[in-house]
């Protein structure tokens, strides 16, 4: 009888590559299991979406997203019944290039007006950026003042505010904390905030069952915790 090889793939959103990144060597030591990594965005349009590759056949064992991405793919049968776990939460903060001054975004009106000086704005074409141009920015009545620049990824809108092509970002403090040429200005008041939750689940067509289960229960366990907390999240799982 032959044993499953002890590979698995894996897509993952920005919002929890940050602790993802940390945590992996250790799962790979110590289970014995090698994992490739893919990425892709948790919700939207375009090709480079988690749906979009898995509906065109990308080999995927185990999908990391935004909870509401998830749940559009359990809604389309593309998730193995009882494998999805709730990982971390993390809300939304300001990014601005780094050695700039921090602006004052702790007050819905200190948000307001930054926000309307910058004139431009990245955000991720995600579930963050559906949510700030469907919601928070009509709300705040600026969506006709400001030019929403949407990027396929966090990582893109960060690099944008790091090049100086735009003056700030408004994105998931976990990837903020871990990108490149940006600061962390402060995170939005909580009369707007948007707490994102990010799951784990392994995917339908899935032959590494139980290697795909060690992996999330690694994911979700308390050894965790201290990696997620340290790219601006907190943990979900290991508290239950």
């Amino acid at each position: 009888m032959t044993t499953e090889p002890a590979q698995l793939n894996v897509l993952i959103s920005g919002g929890f590559s940050g602790a993802y990144e940390q945590l992996l060597p250790e799962f790979e030591r110590t289970s014995g299991i090698k994992v490739k990594t893919g990425s892709g965005a948790s919700q939207g349009a375009g090709p480079q979406t988690i749906a979009a590759q898995l509906a065109r056949g990308v080999p995927t064992d185990v999908v990391i997203l935004s909870r509401e991405g998830l749940t559009e793919l359990i809604a389309a049968n593309r998730i193995m019944a009882g494998t999805d776990v709730d990982l971390a939460q993390v809300g939304l903060g300001v990014a601005i290039r780094s050695g700039m001054p921090k602006p004052d975004v702790s007050t819905v009106e200190a948000f307001k007006q930054i926000v309307l000086e910058a004139r431009i704005v990245a955000v991720p074409a995600s579930t963050s950026g559906i949510w700030l141009t469907t919601n928070l920015f009509p709300r705040l009545g600026i969506a006709d003042r400001i030019d929403v620049r949407k990027t396929p990824r966090g990582s893109d809108a960060a690099a944008m505010v790091a090049a100086g092509s735009v003056a700030l970002a408004v994105m998931p403090d976990s990837e903020i904390m871990c990108a490149p040429g940006v600061a962390f200005a402060g995170l939005l008041a909580p009369e707007i905030q948007f707490v994102q939750v990010f799951s784990a689940a392994a995917v339908a067509e899935t032959k590494q069952i139980e290697g795909s289960r060690q992996l999330i229960a690694y994911l979700a366990s308390p050894r965790a915790s201290v990696a997620i907390r340290n790219s601006g999240m907190e943990p979900l799982a290991a508290s239950r």
